[in-house]
């Protein structure tokens, strides 16, 4: 089925058409039909398939050409956990609905509200939030949600991580029992089903799980690599690929610094993504990665979840996530929707115990990438970097090699 096919605005579909969609993907096509009749929705799908579209795409639809006759109020309220995820589905709605008469407001902290008030006040008909400063505005009586049609919850289970559950719960306060609530989910828990059940009203259940969670369109491998190492084969990676686009995770905040100083000094620039890092710089930094003004993004675990940047050739595990769950989104930022993609992922001796959690998590044996001792040696010793932490290591190759002597 294409998307020309579904009853929908033909302003939209010529937009889709335009943006070079014309079939949806598998929670696209499960979800939109349901969406389009005026049913609740649990969806639950991993991460890159698209679920964004998937609820932007029929509630545009629902609220283009008709006009908000009851208030000027909001029509459609997009809650989600970050405010990197609210700038993004807010341009993914005006991106879609370009060619529509709905308005739509990304709204969320760390930045001066003024502007966004006097947006509110010229009226919106989308809203797409963390609960932080949505709340805040509401207490100030600048948002009104009481006569919301839609609410939508995207990446529910993050939220709850986040501690958002109460929020979810008080917002409901404030709008109407009659309303269409869509849930989105990137896995399912207990806790998932018992909030979904809070919100939701006789709501079609759909799941997309394959037995591996990583996607398809990703291929990923395990490259057993000393912790100190790790800086020699990141370079590496990086200078054979120099039109490559990657994302880098690591484990802390202090962590991301030095891999950034590491890659200086052996000329390759990258910039540096985590929770210390002004808002405003955030959304620039990634804005710069989008563009391609900058390549190598090295980052936490904040970026792991609901980031969509395109075509990043490559996602880099320089340290293995403490959470499993994370490894399968982290993955997901590449090979994006019908695009391929590659995760590297560097194990260390100590991280094996965390190699072994994300092979139970996904079910499934990851690929070795085997590099033989000799390749390992020359990595390290075709390196740029000004420090001698490897010379020892070659030197002792040499020493063995000398008295007729191999590794095992």
């Amino acid at each position: 089925m294409k998307f020309s096919d579904y009853s929908i605005s033909k302003n939209i579909k010529d937009q889709l058409d335009q943006m070079g969609f014309t079939r949806p993907t598998d929670i696209q096509y499960k979800t939109m039909k349901h969406i389009l009749g005026g049913e609740d929705v649990m969806a639950i799908a991993q991460t890159g398939t698209g679920k964004t579209a998937a609820f932007a795409i029929p509630t545009l639809h629902l609220m283009s050409g008709v006009k908000n006759k009851y208030n000027k109020g909001i029509r459609c309220l997009v809650m989600v956990p970050t405010r990197e995820l609210a700038k993004q589905i807010a341009g993914v709605y005006r991106e879609i609905g370009k060619k529509t008469n709905v308005k739509v407001l990304g709204l969320f902290g760390g930045v001066e509200q003024e502007q966004q008030i006097r947006t509110l006040n010229n009226g919106i008909d989308v809203l797409v939030s963390p609960p932080g400063r949505m709340f805040d505005l509401i207490s100030q009586g600048a948002i009104d949600i009481s006569g919301i049609k839609f609410l939508i919850l995207d990446e529910a289970d993050l939220m709850l991580d986040l501690g958002f559950a109460k929020d979810i719960k008080d917002v409901m306060r404030f709008i109407p029992s009659k309303r269409q609530t869509l849930f989105f989910s990137a896995t399912i828990s207990k806790k998932i089903k018992s909030l979904a059940y809070d919100v939701v009203k006789d709501a079609i259940r759909i799941q997309i799980s394959p037995k591996n969670p990583v996607a398809k369109t990703i291929t990923h491998s395990i490259m057993e690599v000393e912790m100190d190492d790790k800086r020699f084969f990141l370079e590496n990676i990086v200078k054979e690929n120099e039109e490559g686009k990657f994302i880098v995770f690591v484990r802390t905040k202090v962590r991301v610094e030095r891999v950034v100083a590491a890659m200086e000094r052996v000329g390759i620039h990258s910039e540096p993504l985590h929770g210390s890092v002004e808002q405003k710089d955030r959304f620039v930094t990634l804005e710069r990665f989008a563009n391609g003004d900058n390549k190598v993004l090295i980052t936490t675990d904040v970026a792991c979840r609901g980031i969509d940047i395109p075509n990043v050739d490559a996602v880099i595990n320089y340290d293995l996530p403490d959470n499993p769950e994370n490894y399968v989104h982290r993955c997901g930022r590449t090979g994006r929707g019908k695009n391929r993609g590659q995760a590297i992922s560097f194990c260390s001796e100590g991280e094996l115990e965390l190699l072994e959690a994300i092979e139970k998590y996904t079910g499934d044996e990851i690929d070795r990438f085997d590099v033989d001792k000799k390749d390992y040696l020359e990595i390290l010793r075709d390196s740029d970097d000004g420090t001698n932490n490897w010379k020892k290591l070659i030197d002792q190759d040499n020493e063995f090699n000398d008295i007729g002597l191999e590794w095992d």
